[in-house]
């Protein structure tokens, strides 16, 4: 199994899968090789990749939203899925007045925010979802939900990081782009749905996976798997956490790997 990061990993900057990682994600599919995404992105801006890919035809699986998801791409059959409560969810906005960052979440396919921001602009372009701005936040998010992001300059996130894992140590809380700190319900993070899906449902072995990743978000399944690998457009303090790095996004760095270590 390779297992894929999206963002700033797979996809180049420009959010396309280059020629070349299509073609050599589609042969090692027809050796035999699962090929599995895993994004902090809702699963509703995933699956028009996956197919790109084929991963519908291969009978594979996407770990969305962090991995609070594992849906099955043919039929988008939910294997797993892990919420945070609405009393959770209130905390998180709370925590962010106080902090003075923006806060989103996801309902209904749909971004929820009570502020609008540049960054939750990034968001939009990057899921292509709608996003609906409410007057009051705590009112309109009245169910679970999958995870919340603050959002906020990235040199203050990372005290806001800081501040929230002491404040809330009962949830999970990474960093995918420098200025969105995702939270989820304690527990959830690639690695753990990533072992779900392989070792629980899938029989495949740890030794047996390759994990390709460029962020904090990424760190758990880049070290459980067998072979850890950053694209060279990896946050620059995580740069000695994996096994290997290869070229950038932007460079074709997926493809490099599954040459290297799949169909070679």
């Amino acid at each position: 199994m390779i297992v894929l990061d999206m963002d700033d990993t797979l996809l180049t900057d420009d959010h396309r899968i280059s020629d070349l990682n299509k073609k050599v994600l589609l042969e090692a599919q027809a050796k035999g090789v699962y090929v599995v995404l895993a994004s902090g992105r809702p699963t509703i801006a995933m699956t028009a990749y996956a197919k790109e890919l084929q991963l519908d035809l291969n009978d594979s699986y996407m770990l969305s939203f962090n991995g609070a998801i594992i849906s099955r791409v043919k039929d988008n059959l939910v294997l797993f899925e892990q919420k945070l409560t609405v009393e959770q969810i209130h905390a998180l906005y709370d925590y962010s007045v106080k902090m003075n960052t923006h806060i989103i979440t996801y309902l209904d396919d749909e971004i929820i925010s009570e502020t609008d921001s540049e960054y939750i602009e990034i968001e939009k372009e990057i899921t292509g979802m709608a996003h609906r701005k409410v007057s009051s936040f705590k009112e309109y998010v009245d169910r679970p939900a999958v995870k919340c992001i603050l959002l906020q300059d990235p040199e203050y996130l990372k005290t806001v990081e800081k501040d929230l894992i002491d404040f809330m140590p009962h949830l999970s809380v990474s960093t995918s782009k420098p200025f969105f700190l995702e939270v989820a319900q304690l527990g959830i993070d690639k690695a753990a749905s990533l072992k779900r899906l392989a070792e629980e449902k899938l029989g495949i072995h740890r030794s047996e996976i390759i994990a390709v990743g460029n962020a904090g978000n990424d760190l758990t399944m880049i070290e459980y798997a067998g072979l850890g690998v950053w694209v060279d457009n990896v946050t620059p303090e995580l740069r000695d956490k994996a096994d290997l790095i290869v070229s950038s996004n932007n460079n074709d760095g997926v493809a490099e790997v599954v040459q290297r270590f799949i169909l070679n």
